[in-house]
């Protein structure tokens, strides 16, 4: 197998601001794309822009829909295709076979869902065949709807096992400051105990896609934490992506950190649709977090539970506090665990191959 790498291409970067597709940037994409796997990449694309280029049908058309619910997956529904579309056309180019992969939040609930859509890509992957990955903007409801794109391609980053995940935006990376400060540099190589997230950046969003760079870094630095190394950058760069694969000089980096087993990757993926949680006290606190040490969460450390929840469940686990302090996939049930909470001598409601304490956020 070759090394995969998960490119994400953000609304900005594939359109224009009347949101028309930029054919000149998408096209150059798609060459370098197809360069990776010449060289024997196994490529995976994030693509935004449908919900964009499906703003090109006739407005007549569209303002016959009043509900702004029903406009955005007309749009979506009709922007898919053409996106398809040009992909197909420019990856022929090169040979290439390209496929559709729509998904929701709802597929990474499950291990089952989870593991049924792993098992598609890699196929894909597997046939030669270039998988091209979105939301399916057309059914996707609040709820069940990814952060952003950035989110969805962290995600499937550790879904595959990806060496490489590449957040291309329009910035060139992440700034240490407000970049319109005189002396404002990017940043190469990430270091948690030198950058400080809410110092360097603010929360916003772009006025084409739902995410911003507080997303991005928050995504990055997750997906770093399971194994997979992660590059923000601008992707209007016409050597962005040989760059980045090369090792050299691109954006911000930030180095993969060990790595996790696909259990736990999955687990990471899963913690925002958690069952249900339970409250530990500090001294399970203390293990959970101890990075020098495997820890099981026993029972003996649950001072209350919160459900319901079965068997088999991704639940959370918090302190005191109520902060989050990792999930997992329960052994017992709502009222088992309950039953058996603050008791000594019993088996361990997570065990720590079921168990995630890394940063969530």
């Amino acid at each position: 197998m070759g090394r995969r790498i998960v490119i994400k291409i953000g609304s900005q970067v594939l359109c224009d601001p009347q949101g028309a597709l930029n054919l000149a940037v998408l096209g150059n994409l798609v060459d370098q794309a197809g360069r990776l796997v010449s060289e024997g990449w196994q490529v995976l694309i994030v693509s935004s822009g449908a919900v964009a280029a499906g703003r090109g049908i006739p407005a007549g058309q569209l303002q016959r829909i009043s509900d702004p619910v029903a406009r955005k997956q007309v749009m979506a529904a009709t922007g898919q295709v053409r996106l398809m579309e040009t992909y197909r056309a420019l990856f022929q180019r090169h040979g290439l076979t390209v496929a559709q992969v729509l998904t929701s939040k709802s597929d990474f609930q499950t291990r089952r869902h989870y593991l049924n859509m792993r098992g598609c890509i890699d196929a894909l992957l597997t046939a030669g065949i270039l998988p091209i990955v979105n939301e399916n903007d057309v059914v996707a409801i609040t709820e069940l709807m990814f952060t952003d794109n950035d989110e969805l391609a962290g995600l499937l980053a550790g879904m595959v096992n990806a060496d490489l995940l590449c957040l291309l935006s329009t910035v060139p990376g992440v700034f240490d400051g407000n970049p319109d400060d005189p002396g404002t540099g990017c940043i190469e190589t990430w270091d948690e105990d030198r950058h400080q997230l809410d110092d360097i950046v603010q929360r916003g969003t772009s006025a084409l896609g739902r995410g911003g760079m507080h997303s991005k870094l928050a995504i990055a630095r997750k997906t770093a934490t399971l194994g997979t190394e992660v590059v923000i950058a601008d992707g209007r760069d016409p050597d962005i992506l040989v760059k980045v694969t090369a090792g050299r000089k691109a954006g911000t980096r930030f180095p993969a950190q060990g790595e996790a087993s696909p259990a736990k990757r999955w687990l990471a993926s899963a913690d925002g649709h958690a069952a249900g949680h339970v409250i530990v006290n500090p001294g399970a606190e203390a293990a959970l977090l101890d990075r020098n040490r495997l820890a099981s969460l026993l029972p003996v450390g649950i001072e209350s539970v919160e459900g319901p929840f079965n068997e088999g469940d991704v639940i959370q686990i918090r302190n005191q506090a109520g902060k989050v302090l990792g999930c997992g996939r329960a052994r017992y049930g709502h009222e088992e665990t309950d039953r058996l909470k603050g008791q000594r001598g019993q088996k361990a409601l997570i065990h720590y191959d079921y168990l995630y304490t890394e940063p969530l956020k």
